[in-house]
């Protein structure tokens, strides 16, 4: 037997309960896990409200973790927990997950931060480099800098060459949190900004042409920093944390002859996720990667969830088996 967090109903947190050990198929490996972060992903699942449908109940949450296999090597690994039906997810003591969708991570590394950054920072990762095109000597601004996206871009941004970030974050502490993980400065965003206020704030604080922006926000925030790239300068979208629409005009977009690129771990290869994930582990494992995090034990999973729902959590919260 093992122990899950089984949820029983959308809108409700999942509970401990015991079960049947799965038994991995010819193309799946077991993993016993230690960590498991929950994250907006789970949540919107779980919600019964996302894209891919309310799901069939109950079933056990999570869409990745990290643990060891048989021989004690570490690993991270994703599920299609209710992104496919009948597949549960990563919030057991024990799961079997296909092997194209398990990551050999360094030793020494520590699997809990690996946890909280996860897809996060993939996310961050790729967006950089991938969506936007990230070369050496460029400035760059991260929107919404305060999430676990936004606290990893900030800092994969200079690890990846960047001369310079701007971070943008609502409260103060976020902003002192992004200029310790190595933002040059950090402005706030602002309730009753408007797209011209904050394109000034941004022109204000930067150093030269920008060249790049990481937005998981949209909205206002992403149509101010449009205004402010240089010729040939790209943003790439992520997320719509502070609005679904934003009013972007097209001859700011026609002026700058600027990009405007959407971004998501969906379009990622195996191969691909494998690779960011290494830059990740290996940055993190050297000590030059982390993010905001919080270790619950799994017994405390219920309490949790609805804390990482209410936002109420400090950072991402890892769930520890």
């Amino acid at each position: 037997m093992i122990r899950a967090a089984l949820l029983n109903a959308c809108g409700t947190p999942p509970t401990i309960t015991e079960r049947s050990a799965p038994v991995p198929a010819d193309d799946e490996v077991a993993v016993t896990v230690e960590a498991v972060p929950i994250t907006p992903l789970d949540l919107l699942c779980a919600s019964g409200t996302s894209y891919f449908g309310a799901p069939s109940t109950p079933y056990v949450p999570g869409v990745q973790g990290v643990g060891r296999l048989a021989d004690g090597s570490a690993v991270w690994f994703g599920t299609s927990a209710r992104m496919r039906s009948g597949v549960d997810g990563s919030m057991a003591t024990t799961v079997a997950v296909p092997s194209v969708d398990v990551v050999a991570l360094p030793s020494g590394v520590p699997l809990t931060l690996i946890a909280a950054l996860g897809l996060s920072a993939v996310a961050a990762h790729a967006a950089l480099t991938h969506g936007g095109g990230l070369t050496a000597g460029e400035q760059v601004i991260v929107l919404g800098a305060g999430g676990v996206v936004g606290q990893a871009a900030v800092q994969l941004a200079l690890l990846g060459g960047a001369r310079r970030v701007i971070a943008v974050a609502r409260s103060a502490a976020a902003r002192a949190r992004a200029e310790e993980l190595g933002a040059a400065v950090a402005i706030p965003l602002l309730p009753d900004d408007d797209v011209a206020s904050m394109a000034d704030r941004l022109r204000e604080v930067a150093d030269g042409p920008v060249d790049l922006v990481l937005d998981p926000v949209f909205g206002v925030p992403a149509a101010a920093a449009l205004r402010v790239l240089c010729p040939g300068g790209r943003l790439v979208n992520l997320g719509n944390a502070a609005g679904a629409t934003a009013p972007i005009e097209s001859a700011v977009l026609r002026a700058g002859s600027l990009r405007l690129v959407g971004y998501t771990n969906n379009g990622l290869s195996t191969a691909q996720r494998a690779a960011a994930l290494g830059v990740v582990a290996g940055h993190a494992a050297a000590g030059r990667l982390t993010v905001d995090h919080e270790i619950v034990p799994f017994d405390s999973v219920a309490d949790a969830w609805a804390r990482q729902d209410a936002g109420a959590a400090a950072g991402r919260i890892v769930l520890a088996l």
